[in-house]
């Protein structure tokens, strides 16, 4: 049976779970406390990182891109990249978008400030860092209302990896209630639309001890 290790609030993790679903291939979730280090999942990937995907014949894919990309490659059948070069560039920079530039500048700081050092217990949130990451979301936001502006998924009419990435980032901080989401109702339109889709369901379903999310996070109507 195909394994993924994974943290429920990570937003990589979360990624590779809807890509997974979305082709339609079966997995058992193993969650993963990163921070504890535990010399097995080094073994598994020496980055101390999730996800990591099992597959059933023993391969090993750790990294969120790579794992996806593998999946790409691997169960071509439903794909979400595209026909063409050009066209996957853009999906590509816009998933490097995300994964890189919107995690470093407000998703990094939010989760780290607000989950993990709650969880691990290891100092006080960082009120300058939270504070980061509210004023560096709102270019974000802006971005994402420009990409859809004349378009109903991030890069035309199809729903692509750019897409389910950058939903994941926002999933994550949707559960923190740190959306800013009623001064931006085109960015939340288009949001809602994966957010309803069968594979996004279980990503909703997930709870951390200690917290609640807002009562619209896992509202298919908002």
């Amino acid at each position: 049976m195909r394994s993924l290790y994974h943290f429920p609030l990570c937003p990589f993790s979360r990624k590779v779970r809807i890509s997974l679903a979305e082709k339609g291939l079966s997995f058992d979730l193993i969650i993963e406390n990163f921070w504890e280090r535990r010399r097995a999942f080094a073994k598994l990937n020496p980055a101390m990182q999730v996800p990591v995907l099992l597959e059933a014949g023993g391969i090993t894919v750790a990294d969120s891109y790579a794992i996806c990309e593998y999946l790409e490659d691997k169960y071509p059948e439903v794909s979400f990249l595209a026909a063409t070069a050009e066209e996957n560039a853009k999906i590509r920079r816009l998933i490097s978008w995300f994964d890189n530039k919107f995690y470093n500048e407000v998703g990094r700081y939010l989760l780290n400030e607000k989950v993990v050092r709650y969880l691990t217990r290891v100092g006080e949130p960082c009120s300058e860092a939270i504070r980061a990451a509210k004023t560096n979301i709102i270019p974000h936001m802006e971005y994402i209302r420009f990409l859809t502006a004349n378009y109903k998924w991030l890069t035309g009419e199809r729903l692509t990896l750019a897409d389910i990435s950058a939903a994941a980032h926002l999933s994550v901080l949707d559960f923190l209630g740190e959306v800013p989401w009623d001064n931006y109702p085109d960015v939340k339109e288009w949001y809602a639309q994966i957010k309803s889709r069968p594979s996004f369901r279980p990503i909703l379903a997930d709870r951390v001890i200690g917290y609640v999310p807002p009562k619209h996070y896992a509202d298919l109507d908002f």
